[in-house]
């Protein structure tokens, strides 16, 4: 994943990926479930032009059979990076926004270069784990 870009927002890191590839929903449940599994109470959450609405998943497995909508957003505390983080897939899209609070030193400033140091490996760890 390609780091667009980061801004910091009332104690968050705002920050917009490209996906190498153009990914539809098959792809996003993959990397959801990944997620999921060092996601300290994890919520979901999915939605397109019609709104939003949470949905209730009890194992990485259950998000694999989530019915395919315009985009699906997870969000809990990361047990991988130490903090919360939200990650929005876009269907059939190779865009993806996240937002981390900005807590520690690492995530304290929006700092391009600093910042795709620290979350890179772990959005490049998401996009691989699409293709699993």
């Amino acid at each position: 994943m390609k780091l667009m870009g980061v801004e910091k927002r009332n104690g968050y890191l705002y920050a917009e990926w490209a996906l190498t590839y153009r990914v539809g929903w098959d792809r996003i449940v993959n990397a959801a479930a990944l997620i999921y599994r060092y996601t300290k109470d994890p919520e979901e959450f999915v939605g397109d032009a019609d709104g939003e609405k949470a949905i209730t998943v009890n194992a990485p497995e259950e998000i694999l059979e989530i019915e395919e909508y315009g985009y699906l957003t997870i969000r809990g505390e990361s047990e991988i990076i130490g903090v919360p983080i939200m990650i929005t897939f876009y269907n059939q899209s190779d865009y993806v926004r996240q937002s981390v609070i900005s807590t520690t030193d690492e995530f304290k400033e929006s700092d391009y270069e600093k910042f795709n140091l620290s979350m890179c490996q772990y959005m490049d760890s998401v996009e691989i784990a699409m293709y699993s």
